[in-house]
């Protein structure tokens, strides 16, 4: 006998592997824009504590970007370039 409140197995694996792919996604993303955010920002000016909160603000706008962009591509509810996510 099934439980009418839990999903199938299957949905769950499957919900499981494309949340596993986005959460990547997402991290390596956010990683490399940091580096290029504080690469462009910190290198040329040598800045401090607030400036280096900056350059977190510059990773953050960009992963915005990134998700709006996946957004108006796909229709989805994931902010994910991923496929099938």
């Amino acid at each position: 006998m099934t439980d009418p409140l839990l999903p199938p197995a299957q949905t769950v694996i499957k919900n499981a592997s494309a949340y596993g792919r986005d959460l990547a996604e997402r991290v390596v993303a956010t990683f490399l824009q940091a580096v290029v955010g504080g690469l462009v920002l910190t290198q040329p000016f040598d800045i401090g504590m607030w400036q280096a909160a900056g350059v977190a603000g510059v990773a953050a706008a960009t992963s915005l970007v990134k998700g709006l962009i996946a957004r108006w591509r796909d229709v989805t509810n994931s902010a994910s370039l991923a496929k099938g996510v």
